[in-house]
């Protein structure tokens, strides 16, 4: 599986239009500083489930706090989906 790139999170992030568009200077910025609340990372994490076929914990907002963490947390869950066979 391809990794999940900042790209990728943009995409999925600006399917609500909800805030301005992410740089690579903000990867370490807080969501709520970039102005998506937990709604949206709720929503981030069902389409990552949904459009890549991993699962996500109900609690996945609680480790994408920063775009940087979203990263890092999403490719985690892709690498194990793949290392599991789901």
């Amino acid at each position: 599986m391809a990794e999940f790139t900042l790209d990728d999170l943009k995409r999925a992030l600006d399917a609500d239009d909800e805030a301005a568009e992410l740089t690579d200077g903000e990867l370490d910025t807080s969501f709520d500083d970039l102005g998506y609340d937990s709604l949206a990372l709720l929503e981030l994490a069902g389409r990552v489930q949904r459009d890549h076929g991993t699962s996500m914990p109900d609690d996945a907002p609680d480790h994408m706090r920063t775009p940087r963490a979203a990263l890092e947390f999403i490719n985690a869950r892709l690498t194990k989906t793949v290392d599991s066979g789901v």
